[in-house]
């Protein structure tokens, strides 16, 4: 094992009274964090409305919002609402993009992605590179030198306040360690330090389940649900559960790992060991070096996954099999932590349930079969709502799910509010 010692969202939409519930589904957040929140998904948006989308008193919602306009997370909208002339009119709240950027990272086993993201996650900029080795201090070095490069073209003038980064595998969010990395051989790496001693930034670190599960909590599908499930399948397969609009963690920063789910003897026909050394677990049958290792066996030439999905995509028979097989294999497990969890939603960040029609029916079908308390796959499992970005999401979302947990914490970028 290697080791390293430690030292696109919606646009604003009107709202109308009847659409705010009382209260807005829990969020473990500041009071802050709160109101940034409702701003996020219901800007421009009135004090008064913000004050019933969070249960916070006006006059605590005056006073977070006053420091939040102070940092220059919000602004005051040009356009005021209410109509003419009937007293004073409301000035509505949005998220102000145009001072602060988040960076992120995310670490792939064989590429890494950097990219920008405004406070709305929308992505402004993105770099994606194949590792010239897996050595930690190699990737991390590569990922600050080509950070300074992005942030030259395309930041602008606006501050970046901090960086996000998500791998996949034991990642401890606290500690900022990627504790086990068993494709990249990384053991108990301080990512958190080491970035932040090369880039100057602040550096916030967690796996890309859980990252993507938040992501879909504030920016997706998730962001009306209280409880989800997040299936991630990949080069590396894993899950994130959270409930009560929080992520758990565990206490040993294991939560979603699924790798190793079995899937049962009709999964492991034919199927190559997992590195735990049994066959049929879930990783082994649907991560993409098993796709691009079944595509060989068909004698159907794909030099990596990205070349497979093309093929798929243009039409090629054998690959659009390949993918739904896969498509059902992930079905099983889904129907397995629907049954777990039973959450609102289960999203499934895979290319061929986001991109394909047929595999997304085909995981659905499974779901349908196979769970006992899931009644309507259609609405209850859904595609990632950001298929064709989720790289470039994932590390942004790190850093961006604790600025809004926590709008005024510290963040040595911001200017300071009392």
């Amino acid at each position: 094992m290697k080791s390293l010692s430690a030292p696109a969202r919606r646009g604003p939409t009107s709202l109308r009274r009847s659409d705010i519930p009382a209260v807005a589904p829990a969020r473990r957040v500041s009071g802050a964090g709160s109101v940034l929140s409702a701003i996020l998904d219901h800007g421009p948006v009135a004090r008064s409305t913000v004050a019933r989308l969070t249960g916070l008193s006006p006059a605590s919602v005056t006073g977070h919002t006053g420091r939040l306009v102070a940092r220059g997370l919000i602004r005051e909208s040009a356009q005021a609402t209410g109509p003419k002339g009937l007293g004073r009119p409301h000035i509505p709240l949005e998220i102000d993009t145009s001072r602060h950027l988040v960076a992120g990272a995310h670490i792939a086993v064989a590429h890494s992605t950097v990219s920008l993201m405004d406070l709305r996650g929308r992505i402004l900029a993105v770099d994606r590179q194949p590792h010239r080795g897996t050595e930690p201090q190699r990737i991390l070095g590569d990922v600050a030198a080509r950070l300074p490069r992005l942030l030259a073209a395309h930041a602008a003038g606006r501050t970046v306040f901090g960086l996000g980064v998500a791998t996949g595998h034991r990642v401890d969010p606290e500690a900022g360690l990627v504790i086990e990395h068993p494709q990249l051989g990384w053991r108990n790496v301080p990512v958190r330090d080491v970035l932040a001693a090369a880039t100057g930034l602040q550096v916030q670190v967690d796996s890309h389940a859980r990252a993507l599960a938040r992501a879909e909590q504030m920016l997706g599908e998730a962001t009306t649900r209280a409880s989800a499930v997040l299936l991630f399948v990949g080069a590396v397969v894993d899950a994130a559960f959270a409930t009560a609009g929080a992520i758990h963690l565990g206490p040993r920063s294991g939560a979603g790992s699924v790798a190793h789910l079995p899937l049962g003897s009709a999964g492991a026909g034919g199927a190559e060991p997992c590195p735990c050394g049994r066959t049929g677990c879930l990783q082994s049958e649907v991560s993409e070096h098993a796709m691009v290792r079944r595509a060989a066996e068909q004698g159907l030439p794909a030099a990596s996954f990205t070349e497979l999905l093309d093929q798929a995509l243009a039409g090629e028979a054998r690959a659009v099999a390949l993918f739904r097989r896969r498509a059902r294999l992930v079905g099983r497990a889904a129907a397995l932590l629907l049954d777990m969890f039973d959450p609102e939603v289960l999203v499934v960040v895979e290319p061929g349930a986001g991109r394909l029609p047929q595999c997304l029916a085909d995981l659905r079908a499974e779901v349908a079969e196979r769970s006992w308390v899931c009644d309507d796959p259609e609405r209850a499992v859904v595609p990632s709502s950001f298929t064709g970005s989720v790289l470039a999401t994932a590390g942004g979302a790190v850093a961006l799910g604790v600025l809004y947990a926590d709008p005024l914490g510290s963040w040595p970028a911001l200017p300071t509010v009392s």
